[in-house]
């Protein structure tokens, strides 16, 4: 069985086929600069051990075009791996936001497709691009299903008083105003690891999924109970180019007091803040340069990056009553030992300790990097969302 995942962008294509006897990649890239003068096709497979990898520089007018010559590339006698696209037999599509519509992995059809655009005032920079790459796949792959795996999903398991807010009823009844929380596919995989590592069903569990874009999930038992995120992916923790949680009041001020429009503001806070607006870096491997060469200024941002995080894990412990395990993951989370280290340090009080050794010597898939004898197990588990919704597409249509 042969899966191809697909994450549709508004300019991009990223994708995956996976060989699900064995859950290895046979082949990965991305598509870039869809719709620009001059796009780019990115492909490697790994067959037998061999990794071959291919760069393409030519004009991809629009999503059809890119995602066209990746079935080429997969199916071509010099670097393809299958002889066919009928031997791809299934595509799993990445779709963001679900909404309260859609609570687990679906097969696409028509209706779902109707469903998935009347969302997309919830996501307007990714619903639209995602379907995109729904409608272009069942072209280009006619004989495959197609089945959407949603972002969302995971954390439809929230309580109702944690994903309610605090204003008038009938924007949350007319308007569907509520948390939602994002990066689901990556919080569900994590978890899962940690509960098997654990060796327990009901383990409480707080996954850090620290990338460009950030989250944090309370997990017990399996089940999202609280997530960092909400209606859209701003909130929370500070992110590469996003403020994470700020006062309201802020933007009432630039608005009234300053005059600035609400796209003006949406783009300071989403493209603008951050670690881009502390420090003007968005790249951590940067920050924490400069932090090691004795920039205060840095150093403080790192501090109010881990101290977010902090507060979070304090959150979710509250909420579940304790907490079993931490778990980092994701490019920033499995990567910088810095960030782990402020974040566990003086969190003895919740049984939480960091161990400088084991994490300077890390082994396996999962990586505990907590002092022994801990209370708390401090983990790192490397993500991988692609293989997660192709096993969700694999169970749906098994």
């Amino acid at each position: 069985m042969n899966i191809l995942v697909i994450n549709a962008g508004s300019s991009s294509i990223k994708y995956q086929l996976i060989d699900m006897n064995t859950e290895k990649p046979l082949a990965s890239g991305i598509v870039e600069r869809i719709g620009l003068e001059e796009g780019l096709v990115k492909y490697k497979t790994f067959v037998n051990g061999d990794k071959k990898e291919l760069k393409e520089s030519f004009p991809i007018p629009d999503h059809a075009v890119g995602l066209k010559r990746v079935a080429e590339l997969l199916t071509d006698e010099k670097v393809g791996v299958v002889s066919d696209p009928s031997e791809i037999q299934a595509v799993g599509h990445r779709l963001v936001h679900g909404g309260e519509t859609f609570t687990k992995t679906v097969e696409v059809t028509e209706e779902v497709k109707a469903k998935v655009k009347e969302l997309f005032p919830l996501a307007p920079l990714h619903n639209p691009a995602n379907l995109i790459g729904v409608e272009v796949a069942e072209k280009v792959f006619p004989n495959a299903k197609q089945v959407g795996v949603f972002d969302t999903a995971f954390h439809q398991s929230i309580p109702e008083q944690a994903y309610r807010y605090a204003i008038p009823e009938k924007y949350y009844k007319e308007m569907g105003i509520r948390k939602y929380g994002f990066h689901g596919t990556s919080h569900k995989f994590i978890s899962e690891k940690a509960i098997e590592y654990l060796g327990n069903k009901e383990a409480k569990i707080v996954t850090i999924h620290l990338g460009n874009g950030a989250s944090m999930a309370a997990v017990k038992g399996g089940k999202c109970l609280d997530t960092s995120m909400g209606l859209g992916p701003l909130c929370g923790l500070i992110m590469g180019t996003r403020s994470g949680d700020i006062d309201p009041a802020i933007i009432f001020y630039l608005a009234e007091q300053k005059g600035y429009s609400v796209e003006k503001i949406s783009e300071i806070l989403n493209k603008e803040s951050g670690m881009k607006g502390l420090t003007g870096l968005t790249d951590m491997r940067d920050v924490e340069k400069l932090v090691e060469e004795g920039d205060q200024h840095t150093k403080l941002a790192l501090e109010m990056y881990a101290y977010r995080i902090k507060q979070y894990v304090g959150n979710y412990a509250a909420v579940m009553n304790g907490v079993d395990a931490l778990v980092f993951t994701a490019g920033i989370g499995e990567n910088k030992t810095s960030i782990r280290r402020l974040v566990c340090e003086n969190m003895d009080y919740l049984g939480i300790t960091w161990d400088a050794e084991k994490d300077a010597n890390r082994s396996g898939d999962v990586h505990e990097i907590n002092a022994e004898g801990a209370k708390v197990k401090v983990l790192i588990i490397p993500t991988n969302e692609e293989l997660e919704i192709a096993r969700q597409t694999l169970e749906l249509i098994k």
